[in-house]
């Protein structure tokens, strides 16, 4: 016996009122219809669950002993539809994003304060953390969305490009570099170079040997003074007088709020595509699908 939805509804609406004119009021079909329900769940079960008399109806014992499992299970059941329908609606949800740190103390503040204008009912947490940390976190579920730079090789996640800007060197508004009218990867090698550690460096390194060399220039080597994890410590070892750095222009809030200078380099132009992440094969939920369209959306808005 497989009583259906439809007919365990009529007869909680008919026991909750007790009439079957307003029972069918309830539920917006004739008292004809609601009487059809009731005969079939009672064909269905093979007993009655409702004592019909000219006034008013009441329940058999066996209509007492199912009436608040069905209620329960109805009230259950549109607790659910209701919880579905505020994530399809975007009325409530969560969304966890994954950046490198620099990204998360410039960029997506702004993009997580627009966004959250339009959709204040939408949590988001962002995770900063190094840049290996962004896969990781994506790769374990620990974050739905990741925000980071292209790697070699490239991980087990669908990427899709972002963006891809072009390397600025930065330096103090008083360095000899300020004075020159472009600034080549040549004259990098001439001061103490801040890096970052890991991959960063060590594709930017083999970039400009590349570049250079297809280019028939001499190569200049540069070889950093200094490595360290996070680039707000290289700005600030730049504004110490420790030597110059680079980065992404995305930086350059950060850069100016450090009273420092960013400019575009040149001889060659070596550009860094970053990428959002996902796991592939495994559905979005309604929240995480709009914030990925508003960041893509609030990006190609900016670059205009």
């Amino acid at each position: 016996m497989n009583p259906t939805l439809r007919q365990m509804r009529a007869f909680v609406a008919l026991a909750k009122t007790g009439n079957f004119t307003l029972a069918a009021q309830a539920l917006h079909v004739t008292q004809s219809a609601l009487s059809g329900l009731i005969k079939e769940l009672e064909q269905t079960l093979g007993a009655r669950v409702v004592d019909r008399s000219t006034r008013r109806i009441g329940l058999t014992d066996i209509g007492r002993e199912l009436f608040p499992l069905f209620s329960q299970m109805i009230d259950d059941l549109d607790s659910a539809l209701a919880n579905v329908a505020d994530h399809t609606q975007l009325k409530k949800g969560l969304v966890r994003v994954a950046a490198p740190q620099l990204l998360s103390c410039t960029l997506l503040p702004q993009v997580i304060a627009a966004y959250r204008a339009q959709h204040p009912a939408i949590e988001v947490r962002l995770a900063d953390t190094e840049v290996e940390g962004v896969i990781a976190r994506v790769l374990s579920g620990e974050a739905d969305v990741g925000i980071g730079p292209e790697r070699v090789p490239a991980p087990p996640l669908e990427a899709r490009e972002l963006f891809e800007m072009p390397f600025a060197l930065v330096f103090p508004e008083n360095h000899p570099l300020a004075s020159l009218p472009r600034l080549t990867w040549h004259d990098v090698a001439h001061h103490p170079f801040i890096s970052l550690q890991g991959q960063f460096t060590e594709r930017l390194l083999d970039d400009i040997g590349a570049a250079l060399r297809h280019a028939s220039l001499r190569e200049t080597p540069i070889r950093p003074a200094y490595e360290v994890t996070f680039m707000t410590t290289a700005l600030a070892m730049v504004s110490a007088g420790l030597g110059i750095t680079v980065c992404l222009p995305y930086a350059e809030p950060l850069v100016k709020l450090h009273g420092l200078v960013l400019r575009l380099l040149d001889e060659p132009v070596l550009t860094r595509r970053f990428l959002v992440y996902t796991r592939p094969g495994r559905s979005l939920s309604p929240a995480a699908e709009s914030y990925i369209d508003f960041l893509f959306g609030y990006v190609r808005g900016s670059q205009r």
